[in-house]
């Protein structure tokens, strides 16, 4: 978490710098050449892109870093039972869990608070190996609410940097009466870029948001299922002691 808030703050004054720059060179740029660069361009967006860029850079850094953890927690080894099924079967607990500590995956870790509470009833067994895996689940939809709530404040950012600068449009008519068309629309146009890029980091933001957990609610499905293989190799083990 600190090595992810020291690159946000790393990425938010490079943007800041940049809109400065930008903003410094613009004159000079458009006296020389009708020209401009697509970040120049960008940049007649108006203050409300910085924290709007900033948005964006932290939306990728969640969404990049949480991809990668759910990815990494959520690849099961489908051999991991059948690994641990002789141990189980000779009661030989300690290898099974040295099985499991080898496997840095949520179901690893599910499957491991499984062994440890053999000794305890089904249901109580069962009930520890669900808290765990809502742990784990915890643990993958840490932070995926901030892009939730960048998904919704980002167009709204973009929408109020466009309404401020229609205001100031407005404004300037009102105290120069020029009401020429070329004054009003070389004003808007530039104010619309707010908007636009106010929703295109939302739609980043919500895609992201929404990608990552349909990955968690994929791994909360798989690890019924896995539960379930476990209690089932319990029966098999209690039913070969009966025999």
């Amino acid at each position: 978490m600190k090595k992810q808030l020291k690159l946000f703050i790393t990425l938010s004054f490079l943007m800041i710098g940049a809109f400065a720059f930008a903003s410094t060179t613009e004159a000079a740029s458009n006296s020389t050449s009708s020209d401009i660069s697509a970040f120049e361009f960008l940049m007649k967006g108006g203050v409300f892109l910085i924290p709007i860029g900033i948005l964006l850079f932290y939306s990728l850094i969640v969404i990049v870093e949480k991809y990668r953890y759910i990815r990494k927690m959520t690849r099961y080894n489908s051999s991991l039972l059948a690994e641990i099924k002789t141990d189980l079967s000779s009661n030989n607990f300690e290898q099974a869990l040295n099985t499991l500590s080898k496997d840095k995956s949520a179901f690893g870790s599910v499957l491991n608070e499984g062994v440890l509470s053999m000794d305890r009833p089904y249901l109580e067994r069962q009930s520890n190996m669900e808290k765990a895996a809502n742990i784990e689940v915890g643990k993958m939809e840490k932070n995926l609410g901030h892009l939730g709530l960048i998904a919704g404040i980002a167009p709204t950012l973009g929408f109020i940097g466009t309404i401020s600068g229609v205001i100031k449009i407005f404004y300037s008519i009102s105290i120069t009466e020029n009401v020429s068309i070329s004054n009003i629309s070389g004003g808007l146009y530039e104010k619309m870029i707010s908007s636009g890029s106010g929703l295109v980091v939302g739609i980043i933001a919500f895609a992201g948001y929404h990608l990552l957990n349909g990955m968690i609610d994929n791994y909360a499905l798989n690890i019924q299922k896995v539960s379930l293989d476990f209690a089932n190799l319990f029966r098999q083990k209690n039913g070969n002691k009966a025999q």
